[in-house]
């Protein structure tokens, strides 16, 4: 097992509102998470700090010898947890009102993988040497396309196009999206927006399948986004599961 993660502040943005963590508990079960804050004078970093730092504590003195059932009621619970820390600090920093992240998760042990999934941060895996999306996009324009009245490619260029329907912070009672994932797969990835706005499928897919090492390809990813644009901060967190650190 191989992991890497990596944020980056972007072409544009003065200051980074993402967070990103890899961890491995006693157990060899791994977390991976990224949250993507928003909120202004530096709340959206608060966010997502706050939801990085506590899942990672958490998990490190919680997660022990979990079935697939406990650690959903886990994820669920931890979830809500980190809400009320949010809502909690806004109350007590008025400034900081209309603070919230979005924030995307994979637990993996040795005999099942999960993803959570809260607000446009996305969950991907690679399997048979291709890239797919596990989790689901709350946003307006994917309800939208759910609702038939607007195509894929509309959605794209759609001006509403990152306007969130759920985030931490931001609705109370919150409930996250769980995924139960196939064992069969290579690779785990998890990024914020600034990845996904800046290159399609294809493009990430094809530096994932790429024969440089685990390090370089995030590097990869993040430079890519930025030569687009980087009009957002860009966070990759990323596990191979084979030892020999290649997914072919």
């Amino acid at each position: 097992m191989k992991s890497f993660y990596l944020t980056d502040a972007g072409k544009v943005r003065t200051h980074n509102e993402d967070s990103v963590i890899i961890v491995k508990n006693h157990n060899q079960d791994y977390l991976m998470a990224v949250a993507d804050g928003m909120g202004g004078h530096s709340a959206g970093e608060v966010a997502s700090s706050i939801a990085i730092s506590y899942l990672g504590k958490h998990f490190n003195e919680t997660f022990l010898n979990m079935d697939k059932m406990a650690a959903v009621t886990w994820l669920r619970d931890s979830v809500n947890e980190i809400n009320s820390l949010i809502f909690k600090h806004e109350k007590d920093h008025p400034e900081s009102k209309g603070m919230g992240t979005t924030l995307v998760v994979a637990i993996h042990t040795k005999d099942y993988i999960l993803f959570g999934n809260i607000g446009d941060s996305s969950g991907f895996v690679i399997k048979d040497h291709k890239l797919h999306k596990v989790t689901y996009d709350h946003t307006l324009v994917n309800l939208l396309v759910s609702a038939g009245e607007l195509t894929e490619e509309e959605a794209k260029e759609h001006p509403k196009k990152n306007v969130l329907m759920k985030a931490l912070g931001a609705n109370d009672p919150i409930d996250i999206d769980i995924f139960d994932c196939d064992m069969n797969i290579d690779a785990i990835m998890l990024c914020s927006d600034g990845l996904t706005n800046m290159l399609d499928e294809e493009q990430i897919e094809k530096v994932l399948l790429s024969e440089l090492d685990i390090e370089d390809k995030v590097i990869r990813l993040i430079r890519k986004s930025n030569n687009r644009g980087g009009t957002d901060n860009i966070s990759v967190a990323y596990l191979i599961r084979n030892e020999e650190g290649e997914e072919e």
